[in-house]
């Protein structure tokens, strides 16, 4: 009875801890958000009034969006045909796939970045005036820049790639397969009615994190020299440094409430198949 105590007081100081080392820095920047602590000592609630009408917000978050949605697409248009076809026909590429897709997980954003910026100032001073000049000044276009697109799907492939696996594995993918084409349908067809609406939840788990990585990353984009949601934080930052504290909250309450969102979706959706 003893042992029992001592553990449930354990686990109650560990999530008291976990729960002071999250929320600590929260309540901080809440606070200065709204002005306690200043030199006047006035407690106003200007930054967050102020969010909608604030310069840069309104395009920089399109340009995230935009860039998030469309790696999204590129990421579960290359991972879930490719996981797919290992897990039916070609397991022994299983160790060198998951060797490419956990790679970036080593690559520093700042390497990244550096590199990509290098090549695409070597390639546009190597053809100027040819053909492929107008295909990388395109690449590089301010209003969408595909080169961002392609820098963050290959940082979101690790965790993409994981969240898949994990879905693939709990379907007996083989069987459902082999059913749907024993019935006569075609490979497009067994995909796109068979196999999604089975990996439905590892899909939106796997796109949420997609989108998170996408909002929040900040070192490649500055490297480049674009403007999407995180780098307007931080620019705005230097002149109104409670309005940028002002939005990251806001932010991260609307990432949290899309988590939940995702959760309870999935949870609703594993409550009706059992029912």
């Amino acid at each position: 009875m003893a042992g029992m105590t001592r553990t449930g007081w354990g686990r109650r100081g560990v999530l008291a801890v976990a729960a002071v080392y999250f929320a600590a820095p929260m309540v901080c920047a809440l606070l200065f958000s709204i002005g306690v602590g200043s030199p006047d000592a006035r407690v106003s609630f200007d930054a967050y009034s102020g969010i909608a009408g604030a310069d840069g917000l309104a395009d920089s978050l399109i340009l995230t969006l935009k860039l998030a949605a469309a790696t999204i697409v590129v990421v579960l248009a290359v991972l879930v045909p490719a996981l797919i076809a290992i897990r039916l026909n070609a397991a022994r590429l299983r160790p060198v796939v998951e060797v490419v897709c956990l790679l970036p997980l080593v690559v520093p954003g700042v390497a990244l970045g550096a590199g990509i910026s290098t090549v695409l100032r070597w390639g546009t001073d190597q053809f100027y005036g040819g053909p492929l000049f107008d295909g990388l000044v395109a690449l590089q276009a301010p209003e969408f820049p595909i080169v961002i697109v392609l820098a963050y799907s290959l940082m979101a492939l690790p965790l993409a790639y994981s969240t898949l696996d994990s879905g693939l594995a709990a379907l007996d993918l083989r069987v459902l397969v082999e059913a749907a084409r024993s019935c006569g349908s075609s490979w497009l067809r067994t995909l796109f009615f068979v196999v999604l609406p089975n990996l439905r939840g590892a899909l939106l788990n796997a796109s949420f994190l997609t989108l998170a990585l996408v909002l929040g990353e900040y070192t490649v984009a500055a490297l480049l020299g674009y403007q999407p949601f995180a780098v307007w934080i931080v620019v705005i930052s230097g002149s109104q440094a409670q309005m940028s504290v002002a939005v990251s909250i806001v932010s991260l309450l609307g990432t949290w409430a899309l988590l939940l969102a995702v959760a309870a979706a999935g949870r609703s959706r594993r409550i009706k198949e059992t029912a």
